[in-house]
């Protein structure tokens, strides 16, 4: 990847403080995590640095504590999970600015590691204030950007100090633009998207982006009931947006003039209440009851669905094919999560994924750790699939 400056191009690190921003926005409970996910893929990175001889300051965000201090949203209860994941000691400043960084930050020797107080305790962090930033840059000598997740926001810490230092990718920031440009930026053609969900008001500028961009889109989920009652096919008592049904054929009719060929469910499993082992038949889309709800694709249209991915070269994931979260209406998502695993592990598909929902309905069908790459960034993700920049990578794409 030469898009964008790495920790390849950042030189020698010996000696000096490496401001590293990082996502420790994790789920706690009674003063303690409850989730290391998001830690743990943040330590070969700190490690690296640390090996090297590097002086880590850890910034990041915690909550939503509106540009003042909240007790309840420090990031202090952190450090016990995090120094015990990384095997060393973490230091930490009540602070991310001011006298209490810069005594913490001085006290470090090569190698050592220190959080600094929750970024978003002061009002200068969404508002990337540029005076903030550079505070926050007193403290550094180069800038390393680990947070994907937050990267679609301009803020001080995600955006503002990489113009102010010698800005880099971290390892986990690199494998995530590395999967991204290999899914839809520079990918292996043929391209197919699988979208799913409930509705289609919250991704329409995903879908008018993929239309353009891949070889085929799949629709599944509550979200193709709008395009079958746009094609004029009764859904019964289904999630239907149908308000949408003239976006759904401006859709559709943008996929033809691009050659994108639409994937929709040629059969549904029917039921008639919402909730998992409720009674259910599987019958075509024009003949859903009128009392049935589609919770899922039928056998025919995974069928269709995997031909597809059989074509395909590389493949993009983002929602489930049905209500996955009750059996058996999991079938049609896990059916073609494990069809989508198998051709990656047999090194035919280059399969990214990313979204909330996604990573819940991959793991669900044991195949999280299968694909090639699985984004946890929820909506750093959607806005790069949807086309927008995300300032905090642009801001390490590499000059000239």
């Amino acid at each position: 990847m030469t898009a964008f400056r790495t920790l390849d191009d950042a030189g020698p690190l010996q000696g000096k403080r490496v401001l590293l921003r990082v996502d420790l926005n994790v789920p706690m409970e009674g003063g303690r995590v409850t989730d290391a996910t998001r830690i743990e893929r943040i330590v070969p990175t700190i490690n690296e640095i640390a090996g090297k001889g590097g002086r880590v300051v850890l910034l990041a965000h915690f909550g939503r504590p509106k540009g003042k201090p909240v007790a309840t949203e420090s990031l202090k209860p952190v450090v016990e999970t995090l120094s015990r994941k990384l095997g060393r000691p973490v230091a930490f400043a009540e602070d991310c600015v001011g006298s209490a960084a810069a005594d913490a930050v001085a006290r470090l020797q090569d190698g050592d590691v220190a959080l600094l107080e929750n970024t978003r305790f002061h009002a200068g962090e969404e508002q990337n204030d540029r005076a903030f930033a550079e505070q926050l840059a007193t403290n550094g000598d180069l800038y390393v950007n680990e947070a994907f997740s937050a990267a679609h926001r301009a803020h001080a810490s995600t955006e503002g100090l990489a113009h102010l230092l010698p800005a880099y990718a971290g390892r986990l920031m690199q494998a995530e633009l590395d999967a991204l440009t290999k899914g839809l930026e520079a990918p292996t053609r043929p391209v197919i998207a699988l979208v799913g969900g409930a509705k289609v008001s919250s991704k329409i500028d995903l879908l008018q982006n993929l239309v353009a961009k891949v070889d085929m889109l799949v629709i599944g989920g509550g979200m193709a009931n709008t395009f079958l009652h746009a094609q004029g096919k009764a859904v019964g008592k289904s999630l239907c947006e149908k308000d949408l049904a003239d976006t759904a054929l401006r859709i559709v009719e943008a996929a033809k003039a691009a050659k994108c060929r639409i994937i929709l469910p040629v059969d549904a499993v029917s039921a008639s209440e919402f909730k998992a082992n409720a009674a259910h038949e599987t019958v075509p889309v024009d003949a859903v009851p009128e009392t049935g709800m589609i919770l899922d694709a039928g056998p025919a249209s995974v069928a269709e669905i995997n031909a597809a991915i059989d074509e395909a070269a590389t493949l993009v994931w983002n929602g489930p094919l049905g209500a996955f979260e009750l059996t058996p209406f999991d079938a049609a998502t896990v059916a073609t999560a494990r069809h989508a695993a198998e051709r990656t592990q047999a090194g035919k598909l280059v399969s990214v994924a990313g979204g909330g929902d996604t990573v819940a309905a991959l793991n669900h069908a044991g195949v999280g750790e299968t694909f090639s790459y699985v984004s946890t960034a929820g909506g750093a993700f959607l806005e790069w699939l949807e086309g927008k920049e995300l300032p905090g990578v642009e801001a390490l794409r590499a000059k000239g």
